[in-house]
């Protein structure tokens, strides 16, 4: 007897919830609809916002400040660019790969940070971690925010 309520119970409730799809929701009502939240203006809002969730110039400018690397994949909403390893022709028994975090949505310099990893051939021909000098990470950092202040000038006009 407990189980045949149970059973209509969640038929019911399932019943309610499916009712409350509609093509603006072809995924069924959110958690805040079922449990009546507050914010319904600033999930609105937030559901309405367009675009990338970081910085636009700094993204750009990271594209192609790092495009001589292969990139590996972009999420321009976490604001995260991984590059695949890259080999300078000049030196093949060193390459580095790079991960481009920026951090907010305003064009600052602490909004952006380059992490970069290098690994060079031992005697076997097996790739080994090495270090890389901080003002590499540095310089990368600067040419992105330079090249980010170049076309935020140039939106201006």
């Amino acid at each position: 007897m407990v189980l045949v309520r149970g059973a209509a119970l969640a038929l019911i409730a399932s019943g309610a919830l499916l009712s409350a799809c509609s093509a603006d929701r072809p995924f069924g009502p959110t958690v805040g609809d079922v449990f009546g939240s507050s914010n319904s203006s600033v999930s609105r809002a937030a559901a309405a916002q367009t675009g990338i969730g970081v910085n636009a110039f700094l993204w750009r400018a990271t594209l192609d400040t790092m495009s001589f690397m292969p990139l590996a994949n972009a999420d321009p909403w976490g604001g995260v660019i991984n590059y695949d390893w890259f080999i300078d022709p000049q030196t093949p028994n060193e390459r580095f790969k790079a991960t481009v975090f920026i951090l907010d949505t305003r064009l600052r310099a602490d909004a952006l940070n380059v992490t970069v990893s290098k690994e060079v051939r031992d005697a076997s021909g097996q790739w080994v971690g090495a270090s890389v000098a901080a003002q590499t990470e540095t310089d990368l950092e600067n040419a992105i925010l330079t090249k980010a202040r170049q076309l935020n000038l140039q939106n201006a006009r």
